[in-house]
């Protein structure tokens, strides 16, 4: 039982922490001790509503989002929680780039903090391209408990490889 796959950047002993949380199969319950319930964002307008409260409480003056939905298409494997990406398109004589978020439809169901987490990361790239001490700094302005929600999203992951979804 490895959980080398999303935990690989933690040190060896946070590694070890986690494997034998999962091993034991309590991860799912201390998991669900620290985040009860799963959130109630499965559409896209509610979702694109909730990124762009984020983002208008903390980066009012970056680029404008048009688009914030759920993917089938991406996969955590690929390690891609979400995806910032940017459409250019042609208009006119001008050429308009937007900016859209891409969550992994996995992500449907997991709480709401966790989903914070990831909107946060994608909203930083607004901002900060490349994941820098910079990118983290914002990330942790509007999320400060960044770091600690991350691991968790993780220890989940690897749970879920193991054990199936906890929220449904």
């Amino acid at each position: 039982m490895s959980t080398k796959n999303y935990l690989s950047g933690y040190s060896p002993h946070v590694q070890q922490q986690a494997q034998a949380l999962i091993a034991s199969e309590k991860s799912a319950q201390w998991l669900l001790n620290k985040y009860p319930v799963a959130h109630s964002l499965g559409g896209a307008s509610g979702l694109y509503d909730y990124a762009l409260e984020i983002k208008n409480t903390f980066m009012r003056s970056s680029p404008p989002i048009s688009k914030v939905i759920y993917d089938d298409k991406i996969h955590v494997i690929n390690n891609a929680l979400g995806l910032h990406t940017y459409v250019s398109r042609m208009q006119g004589n001008k050429l308009k780039a937007k900016n859209e978020i891409r969550i992994a439809s996995l992500f449907r169901q997991v709480p709401e903090p966790l989903l914070r987490m990831i909107l946060v990361h994608e909203l930083a790239h607004l901002k900060e391209k490349a994941h820098d001490k910079a990118f983290y700094k914002l990330c942790c302005y509007m999320e400060p408990d960044y770091h600690q929600l991350e691991f968790d999203l993780r220890l989940y992951l690897s749970h879920r490889d193991h054990f199936g979804e906890l929220w449904l």
